[in-house]
């Protein structure tokens, strides 16, 4: 039977033993997880094809503020 509070708890599972929070650290300070929309998912199936587009998508914004800044300081708006 499972925990009325949580279906997917098991009687027979067992954490008095454990210690809170054990881990806790050494995961915040290594992972940055995001959960992709399927839409997005589908276009992009792999972290390496997210990060290349998310590079991608970085330089051209990053490009896209340099030009501004350019305009910007030689008196052209």
């Amino acid at each position: 039977m499972a925990n009325q509070n949580d279906p997917d708890m098991l009687d027979n599972y067992d954490f008095s033993g454990g210690i809170r929070g054990k881990y806790a650290k050494r995961y915040s300070e290594g992972t940055n997880l995001i959960r992709l929309d399927e839409d997005v998912a589908a276009i992009f199936p792999t972290s390496e094809e997210v990060n290349a587009a998310l590079r991608s998508l970085g330089e051209i914004i990053q490009h896209h503020e340099n030009i501004s800044l350019t305009k910007n300081s030689s008196g052209l708006r």
